[in-house]
């Protein structure tokens, strides 16, 4: 797969990681343990478009 098609990929993960987060969060009653879930899903996918971006950087 190519960095650019990666790289999309994962920023639209990212995208509706975050709006699954906003939805659970803005809901009553939302589940503590899927918001949990939600935001470590987050933060995986931010690392691993952080660490594309390096190489990128670099050059």
């Amino acid at each position: 797969m190519r960095n650019t098609t990666r790289f999309y990929r994962l920023s639209l993960l990212y995208r509706q990681l975050d709006d699954a987060l906003r939805r659970e969060a803005r809901g009553r009653g939302g589940d503590a343990f899927r918001l949990l879930r939600l935001k470590a899903a987050k933060l995986a996918v931010k690392r691993r478009l952080s660490a594309q971006m390096q190489p990128a950087l670099a050059r």
